[in-house]
């Protein structure tokens, strides 16, 4: 049985909104917990550069609506963590699930990536998803 959880990631203390992105994808897409990145897929965008797309997203949503959350109150994105028994599933499997379940989640409406970790004994994956749509028009 797996066990989902859900975080809203803000800018985060003394950091500007590309270092709190980068920093947490990076720990996402860490090379030696993802078996050099074989087990990272993405949805709408290139997860080697996925928080430069977001950006990119956030200032169009700005652009558009003329909208603009304060700096606490702002979402960045948003990360699901799924872990699995040992033994339930293997990795690749892990990844397909969560793959499924981003997509299923935001509707096929935001750009997301999906990595699965090989560094516990039991296999769990991190999908982040980008908090505007890929029209730039709302948020999640």
């Amino acid at each position: 049985m797996a066990v989902t959880y859900l975080k809203p990631h803000h800018i985060g203390a003394k950091k500007t909104i590309a270092q709190a992105m980068r920093d947490s994808f990076a720990y996402g897409k860490n090379p030696i917990k993802t078996r050099d990145g074989e087990l990272v897929t993405s949805y709408m965008c290139d997860a080697q550069v996925a928080y430069e797309e977001f950006l990119l997203s956030k200032a169009k949503y700005r652009a558009i609506t003329g909208r603009a959350q304060g700096v606490d109150d702002d979402i960045l994105f948003y990360q699901i963590r799924q872990s699995f028994l040992p033994g339930e599933i293997d990795h690749a499997a892990a990844l397909e699930i969560g793959h499924d379940l981003a997509m299923r989640w935001t509707k096929g409406n935001h750009a997301f990536f999906v990595a699965s970790h090989i560094d516990r004994p039991h296999p769990h994956i991190h999908i982040y998803y980008n908090s505007t749509t890929l029209d730039s028009t709302h948020k999640f």
